[in-house]
């Protein structure tokens, strides 16, 4: 009962902050890419987090799910002595325009299915020391529930400072945008054979690619004008082909462990 009782007052905040709803709406041009990417709205994806390294190196993305909570992937490797970054559009040391929070992880979870081998349930739970200030440019996302079905060909949306081709000599300093299509698991193996698996969820394909530096971020998709995190940035081709579908951690697969977490902390 309590365990109900507590993932009931997560569901509740969530939605009393208006999870899913950003404040500055983002603008997504078709399928645009990341790779030569679209530069977002400047916070129109609130819930986006920058995880750096104490001297501010980015080298990961991840979602605020609450003001409590940042999910991101297994293989970020997420230490307490990292920095998690939220209200952050333009990473330059030159901006100082932004009021961005420097918060650091009290607690890191990570799945205890994790597997570095084949990449299966690449997930990470971060809970920050101090919670995030939610306002018009720090909003969490909201989660899917386990029985939410995203059909394939579903135009979604990844974000992230990744590298905007696979050789460039660092990231840029604008989040950057790119709208990817779903794709079924079976579509998918088409590309990536017996690599796949139920716990992942492809996206792309058409022209579009995240890259290093977006893994640990969002792919959300709209439904009744709210968005929600379906994957976590994950793995794809090394050289970031944008003619072959990007792999992401399945939300939906995974909830059910985010609630248990959450409810024992």
């Amino acid at each position: 009962m309590a365990f109900l009782w507590i993932v009931s007052c997560f569901a509740f905040i969530s939605a009393a902050y208006g999870c899913g709803s950003p404040a500055i709406q983002p603008q997504v041009t078709g399928y645009a890419r990341i790779v030569n990417g679209e530069e977002a709205v400047p916070h129109s994806w609130p819930w986006q987090v920058s995880l750096q390294q104490s001297n501010g190196f980015h080298f990961c993305g991840g979602s605020l799910i609450n003001e409590s909570w940042v999910v991101t992937a297994a293989h970020c490797n997420v230490r307490t002595y990292h920095r998690v970054i939220v209200g952050e559009h333009d990473k330059s040391s030159f901006n100082t325009s932004e009021k961005v929070q420097i918060l650091k992880p009290s607690m890191v979870f990570t799945h205890p299915e994790w597997n570095s081998s084949t990449f299966n349930n690449d997930i990470s739970l971060i809970k920050l020391a101090s919670p995030a200030v939610l306002g018009t440019t720090v909003s969490p996302v909201c989660l899917n529930e386990s029985s939410d079905v995203f059909a394939p060909g579903m135009e979604c949306v990844t974000s992230g400072w990744g590298l905007t081709r696979y050789n460039a000599p660092g990231t840029p300093n604008k989040l950057q945008q790119a709208a990817l299509p779903l794709m079924s698991n079976e579509q998918c193996k088409l590309n990536w054979g017996s690599h796949i698996s139920d716990v992942m969820i492809c996206a792309g394909g058409a022209g579009a690619s995240s890259c290093s530096g977006d893994l640990g971020g969002p792919l959300v998709c709209q439904e009744d004008n709210v968005w929600t995190l379906v994957g976590i940035v994950s793995w794809g081709s090394s050289l970031c082909y944008t003619t072959i579908p990007g792999v992401f951690a399945r939300v939906t697969e995974l909830r059910g462990w985010v609630d248990q977490i959450l409810a024992a902390n």
